[in-house]
């Protein structure tokens, strides 16, 4: 049976061939104009503001890749500036003054990173507002602070950080006068942020709070979180002249690295308060009560430590974590290792100070340092079972102390004072080439030069490799080292 079908019927591609095609070339040509039009919807943009709530509209409108310049000028907030956009790692969402230093935000509020913000840029203000208000909240991840001025005024954080996988740099931290931190890191739950990088950062003038507890420099966590690990880096970062409390930098936290860090002129501590397995390394102290430690299995190695009222205090423990003791105990100090590091000229070098009741410290090793000027070499006060003293350099102090007989060697370790400001080893050093062992995990000196078996004794290992550390100076760091 024959079936014909009427013209009207017959589809349009079939009727005229060259209609689909000349249809989307049309629509090629289309989308290609499009494409290379400037829309707001495919391509990221700069814009300019000149207020605080023209300001919240281009965050609040943001997509990735767009950059916000706030104008200069003085800005007053009257609440916090939120901000929840999401960036990607190829297209951040940069929010930054238009000239460093030239927009200052001052009043109620600050920048205050909420979930889910994502690769997140703040940089080059001037933060003068109510302390306690610029944070990185819980679940934001990938965000930066850089080039900023933090000079915050009452009590409180300047900033804080309970976010992951942030970037805090080149910042300065300046005239504290306040209870607070100048950073406090935070976290969910019990787990402690994690991946943070923290480093080029100047903290500089925090005046003493009388005494009162909560007013360190840089505080790594609280007692809840110290079972948890950051797994993060704080390192180049340079402080001077603070005093707050009794500590300067707090870790309650664990698995830290806390390395090539410069420490001068500050009355307050270094103390590791809470938590296990840091690493502290390459740090210089200079006029300062150097480092105290508490916690389990941490290692200690190739810093500098010159003219410190105390170089290194191995804490004398009110608690023991690991058998229950409560999480805000001074916990016992454990299995750690306190090894290559070089102490000049300090009025006390290794101690470990008195406590009612105290349970001391176990399996402590003090392994390979050069020891050189000042008081007694070690005093120990309290418990100190299954100690380890071997192949120390002991020089020109008061006398040997609490140190064994052989745990150490007195010899010139023939240290020069070189440009960098620091003492180092010449050649015919007798601490070349005459550590007592390699622990893998040392691999690096004060300088940030490799460690090459076997190792020399102290700090420093004499070295033509590439200089990669020193003791750092105010134009290094903070929001103009950048410019």
């Amino acid at each position: 049976m024959l079936v014909v079908y009427s013209q009207k019927h017959i589809p349009m591609h079939k009727k005229h061939p060259n209609y689909l095609k000349s249809n989307m070339a049309r629509l090629a040509v289309m989308l290609i104009a499009l494409l290379l039009m400037p829309s707001k919807k495919l391509l990221a943009e700069t814009v300019t503001v000149s207020s605080i709530a023209d300001l919240q509209k281009a965050i609040d409108k943001a997509k990735a890749g767009d950059l916000i310049l706030l104008a200069d000028g003085v800005y007053t907030t009257t609440e916090d500036i939120i901000v929840r956009g999401k960036g990607t790692r190829e297209k951040l969402i940069t929010i930054a003054a238009q000239h460093i230093g030239a927009a200052e935000i001052t009043g109620k509020g600050g920048f205050n990173l909420q979930s889910p913000a994502a690769y997140i840029i703040i940089r080059g203000f001037k933060f003068t507002h109510a302390a306690s208000k610029t944070k990185t909240g819980i679940g934001t991840t990938h965000c930066r602070f850089t080039q900023n001025i933090f000079e915050n005024q009452g009590d409180g954080e300047d900033l804080t950080v309970a976010g992951s996988d942030q970037e805090v740099d080149y910042n300065t931290f300046q005239n504290k006068n306040a209870m607070g931190r100048f950073i406090a890191i935070r976290g969910e739950g019990k787990q402690i942020a994690e991946r943070l990088y923290i480093h080029h950062n100047y903290f500089n003038n925090f005046a003493s709070q009388g005494g009162k507890n909560g007013a360190e420099a840089l505080q790594f966590g609280l007692s809840g979180f110290s079972l948890s690990s950051s797994n993060s880096v704080v390192e180049y970062n340079l402080f001077e002249r603070c005093e707050g409390e009794n500590e300067l930098i707090s870790v309650k936290a664990s698995a830290v690295t806390l390395r090539y860090n410069t420490v001068r002129d500050c009355p307050a501590q270094f103390t590791l308060r809470h938590g296990n397995k840091s690493l502290v390394y390459g740090n210089y102290f200079f006029n300062t009560p150097g480092l105290r430690i508490f916690g389990d299995d941490h290692l200690i190695y190739s810093n500098y430590f010159e003219n410190c009222s105390s170089a290194i205090v191995i804490g004398n423990g009110d608690g023991e974590v690991a058998d229950g003791a409560q999480l805000t105990a001074h916990d016992r100090p454990d299995r750690v290792l306190i090894a290559f590091n070089t102490l000049v000229n300090n009025k006390e070098n290794i101690i470990q100070t008195g406590r009612k009741n105290g349970l001391g410290a176990t399996y402590i090793t003090v392994a390979d340092n050069i020891i050189q000027g000042g008081g007694p070499a070690a005093s120990i006060a309290g418990p100190y079972a299954n100690p380890q003293w071997l192949g120390n350099i002991v020089f020109q102090v008061k006398d040997a102390g609490s140190m064994p007989a052989e745990g150490y060697t007195t010899v010139d370790p023939k240290l020069v004072k070189t440009a960098s400001g620091t003492y180092h080893l010449q050649a015919g050093s007798p601490a070349i080439d005459h550590g007592t062992a390699a622990y893998p995990a040392v691999n690096t000196d004060m300088d940030g030069q490799p460690r090459v078996q076997p190792f020399d004794i102290g700090a420093d290992e004499l070295s033509n490799a590439p200089v990669k550390a020193h003791a750092l100076h105010p134009s290094e760091v903070g929001y103009q080292a950048k410019n």
